[in-house]
């Protein structure tokens, strides 16, 4: 293929999974924003819930994560039988990581007590939890569906469902959190019923969609059959993804401790420029599953020319999609705090003034992330996960976080030295993963294709 045509390619996979990822965050944001109207201690409690739900979450879902470039492999070797073993058995993990992981949300409230919260958060946060641990079993299964169609490049579909979850959502939460159109009004309750709902929806169109349109993956015959051997290789394949990913997360979590070390505003600015950079995230976010999913297919041909080419296509799609967003962020940075700052808030200039700067920081991590974020992709798409692991953890903890310390807090320079120190840590990321790809893919390549 040439590079236009893997330019297109790449477009026409990953446009839809950053249109997905966009709606998925869209619903994370409808539920923080309904929930602030409803009550300031509900919104803590949801924030401090939402938190712990998407902690949890996230790690379960590297199984899910892991059949993207395993799926996207065996259908470059048209090879329909390892395409069920292998969502079948991420299946019966997110079943099984779910039963284990139940009792935490049960007894979250003397586990968020004993990280120093209020009793009255805690006990709100346990509500919201008990509920919303329901609807972790469906939102697992959303993720191994999605990724075994993503594998396949049945992109579109995941974007229409999960723009059709964000708008029931939406109207969910309007009916349930404020007791609109005859429902009781159930505050955060009504929030965590409202996702569990949607979950389930979800779920269902999701499953629905591909029993129906792929019949011959026949993905629920015998079902209750184990294959320890295909049990064993996406386990592997998959702790990984769940633990670099729970890295990164917490690197931020952990910032967002030290910024409240500075006082409110810096707080507050804080989470607000993380909404903003969050959504730009989520472009090259849809750009690195369209990586990992031609990477696997790559791989499944063992055609290292095309694996190369497609990555050198990717990664300067991510550098434009970066260089766009970096002038957005430089250009705009009042127009964007203001969108998520109350207007009549006493504290508004002071939390714009301090965000600005913020966004400034945002837009220097905008290179390095999307570099990071990429090469992951690629590196998953030839089932390398371990390395890149261990790369990402000494980046994020052993570099970015005492870099964040130390600038912000050591050296006394507040909010920007703190997300200064994030950049530090995403560019030593960059720095390890880019030189493990192009150095090392065409070996890996080599020995996964002879492992088969």
């Amino acid at each position: 293929m040439s590079y236009t045509e893997h330019r297109r390619a790449i477009l026409r996979l990953g446009l839809p999974l950053i249109g997905g990822h966009l709606a998925q965050y869209a619903i994370g944001l409808t539920d923080t924003i309904m929930i602030g109207w409803y009550g300031v201690p509900e919104l803590a409690a949801l924030t401090l819930a939402g938190s712990f739900f998407f902690t949890v979450f996230l790690f379960g879902s590297g199984f899910a994560w892991a059949i993207m470039p395993m799926v996207a492999r065996y259908a470059a070797q048209e090879d329909e039988v390892l395409v069920r073993r292998a969502t079948r058995m991420a299946l019966w993990l997110s079943i099984l990581y779910f039963f284990v992981t139940l009792p935490l949300f049960w007894f979250s409230g003397p586990l968020l007590r004993g990280m120093g919260q209020t009793p009255e958060v805690a006990a709100l946060a346990q509500t919201y939890l008990r509920i919303a641990s329901i609807g972790l079993l469906p939102a697992l299964g959303v993720m191994v569906f999605k990724n075994y169609l993503a594998g396949l490049e049945h992109t579109r579909v995941v974007l229409w469902i999960t723009l059709a979850a964000a708008g029931a959502n939406a109207l969910a939460n309007y009916a349930l959190i404020f007791g609109n159109w005859g429902a009781p009004e159930l505050g955060i309750s009504g929030a965590a019923i409202a996702s569990v709902t949607v979950h389930v929806i979800s779920l269902v169109l999701v499953a629905a969609y591909a029993l129906i349109k792929l019949p011959e993956h026949e993905l629920m015959v015998r079902f209750w059959r184990p294959d320890w051997e295909m049990f064993a290789q996406v386990f592997h394949l998959g702790w990984p993804i769940g633990l670099t990913t729970l890295a990164e997360v917490a690197l931020f979590a952990a910032t967002a401790v030290l910024m409240g070390w500075l006082g409110t505003i810096p707080l507050a600015a804080h989470g607000v420029a993380l909404q903003i950079s969050t959504a730009a995230f989520m472009v090259q976010l849809g750009l690195s599953n369209a990586a990992t999913v031609r990477a696997g297919n790559a791989l499944g041909r063992g055609d290292l020319e095309h694996m190369l080419r497609g990555a050198r296509v990717v990664a300067v799609l991510g550098a434009v999609a970066a260089a766009l967003t970096v002038t957005v962020f430089v250009a705009l940075p009042e127009t964007l705090m203001s969108l998520f700052v109350d207007p009549h808030d006493p504290q508004r200039d002071a939390i714009i003034a301090t965000g600005r700067g913020l966004l400034l920081m945002a837009a220097l991590f905008q290179v390095v992330d999307a570099t990071q974020v990429i090469h992951i992709g690629l590196l998953r798409g030839l089932q390398d996960t371990r390395v890149p692991m261990i790369m990402a953890g000494i980046a994020y903890w052993g570099i970015g976080m005492p870099c964040a310390w130390a600038f912000g807090i050591g050296l006394g320079w507040g909010g920007e030295g703190i997300w200064f120190g994030l950049v530090v840590g995403l560019a030593a990321a960059a720095g390890l993963l880019m030189w493990r790809f192009w150095m090392h893919s065409p070996a890996i390549l080599t020995r996964q294709t002879a492992a088969t």
